[in-house]
């Protein structure tokens, strides 16, 4: 038995209900089981797929990710979303690094495709291209379990190069129920999805569970604030997530105040800290402004607020998911007393397998069987948790992880710069902006444009600096390592001015 069978087993309890609506068209779910069918023939007899292959995916939201996703859990393959928003480079170390057998490609996206391929053994098959027409031979069931591993999601490290996350379909299948706990989601609910799928959190929090659940995905290419309120006003949107962002776009219209949020029960939001004005602004239009924590490796969700006691409980990400279990430890690795600080530890079934080709990397994720976040924060009373810092390194930016590593590691290339460090400074819009400190050679001058311009075509543009200050010398300790603690708080001092100067 695998994920699939989710899906046939509706097809036969609801079987002319729509699984997932995407633009203007519905999918039943006896047609996306029929789908499923098809996509897993053709990549086994095709492109000999089977255990273990992995299968990628390049393109906006669509349907087709989720029958692949499906596909491979009744092959025992994987799947693996690349996040379109990367360069080229950065596409390609990623398939060098997992080797995957196949590439579907929304056409948009072909040509980039051929580029990061064309000399690789992996092979592209065009989405638009893709007959979905009934083939004789089905897959045969009960070949693979939950036990097998399902899913690849790369996300950057701290040492500044992409680690593959391997879940497998118990982590999806728990993360499922923990959602549908979370949300108290039924079949009878209508989830709309706007995060790209190349984030565990577009699959998983909500998307992968209504669909457990057998109610309907509305599913958008891309995220459009329009697009959004049309969405859950036509199509009686019972949830959504939307990371700060994307909720800060929504005030921003002029249809926040007037908009019919009648069947909207709450809305889900993460991936960065969220402030206690904006929760409140979403409180005061009557919608439950629901908090999770958790992270790829955790399938995510980790703790979560539920729409009884978000509005009584803001600033924490909530309790510890239904199905999974936390700790708070100091340095020692002892358990803290409530309301002591600590590194934040998770285990449950959805936590991942391991990182893709690091087992050194997996032993001290996984150290004592629980997963070591990196995170700092505590425990109430109550039970709550409330997050207090991140891994250092991080920068979330528009809901998009950034670790300055990757940065720092290519201005240290430049002959001109001496050193460098990058860290993230608050920003009213964007949750953060990556903030690059750089020490430039005696004798020598740059300008913020010059150093910018370092990262084009190397790094996503969202991972670019939006600000350069130039500085004589990095705060270091006695060990010699750069003190960003003391580098945010002169970061955060200079606030919006930027400075703009040559050093000689």
């Amino acid at each position: 038995m695998d994920i699939s069978t989710w899906i046939d087993r509706h097809a036969v309890f609801t079987p002319d209900k729509t699984a997932i609506r995407f633009d203007g068209k519905d999918i039943s779910y006896t047609d996306l089981a029929k789908q499923i069918d098809v996509l897993a023939v053709i990549l086994r007899d095709d492109f000999s797929v089977g255990r273990g292959t992995r299968v990628g995916f390049l393109g906006h939201n669509h349907p087709v990710f989720f029958v692949l996703l499906f596909a491979c859990a009744r092959l025992g393959a994987i799947a693996m979303p690349l996040n379109w928003r990367l360069e080229a480079v950065e596409h390609k170390e990623i398939l060098l690094d997992c080797s995957p057998a196949v590439l579907l490609v929304e056409f948009r996206f072909e040509a980039h495709a051929r580029l990061i391929c064309h000399d690789l053994p992996t092979k592209i098959l065009i989405i638009d291209e893709l007959s979905m027409e009934t083939r004789d031979q089905r897959v045969k069931e009960n070949i693979t379990t939950y036990d097998d591993p399902v899913l690849l999601c790369y996300t950057s490290g701290a040492t500044g190069r992409p680690k593959g996350v391997v879940l497998d379909q118990n982590a999806l299948f728990y993360n499922s129920v923990n959602s549908s706990h979370m949300h108290g989601m039924t079949g009878d609910d209508v989830v709309l999805c706007t995060l790209p799928l190349f984030h565990v959190g577009g699959i998983n929090i909500q998307s992968l569970p209504v669909l457990h659940q057998g109610g309907t995905l509305v599913l958008h290419a891309v995220f459009d604030v329009a697009l959004t309120y049309h969405s859950i006003e036509q199509d009686r949107i019972t949830h959504l997530v939307l990371v700060p962002t994307q909720i800060i776009a929504m005030i921003a219209d002029y249809r926040w105040s007037g908009a019919d949020f009648g069947t909207l029960r709450a809305i889900a939001t993460g991936s960065t800290v969220v402030s206690t004005n904006l929760i409140e602004k979403v409180h005061l239009r009557g919608i439950p402004l629901i908090q999770v924590y958790g992270s790829t490796e955790t399938a995510p969700l980790v703790t979560y607020l539920t729409v009884d006691n978000a509005m009584e409980n803001v600033g924490s990400v909530g309790k510890a998911a239904i199905h999974c279990e936390i700790r708070i430890v100091d340095n020692k690795g002892d358990d803290v007393e409530s309301c002591g600080t600590g590194e934040i530890l998770v285990r449950g079934p959805n936590v991942m397998c391991h990182y893709w080709n690091a087992p050194k990397r997996t032993a001290e994720a996984l150290a004592g069987g629980w997963f070591h976040t990196g995170d700092v924060g505590y425990l109430d009373d109550n039970g709550f948790l409330f997050v207090s810092d991140r891994k250092k390194d991080m920068i979330i930016s528009g809901g998009e992880n950034v670790y300055s590593a990757e940065l720092e590691n290519i201005m240290a290339e430049c002959r001109s710069i001496v050193e460098t460090a990058v860290v993230g400074r608050s920003d009213a819009t964007w949750g953060e902006i990556v903030v690059a400190v750089v020490v430039v050679q005696q004798g020598q001058s740059m300008s913020e444009t010059e150093v910018i311009k370092l990262f084009d075509g190397r790094l996503a543009r969202y991972k670019h600096p939006r600000q350069v200050v130039f500085s004589d010398a990095l705060p270091r300790n006695a060990m010699g390592k750069v003190e960003k603690d003391i580098l945010r708080k002169q970061v955060a001092d200079i606030a919006d001015v930027t400075i703009k100067r040559s050093v000689g």
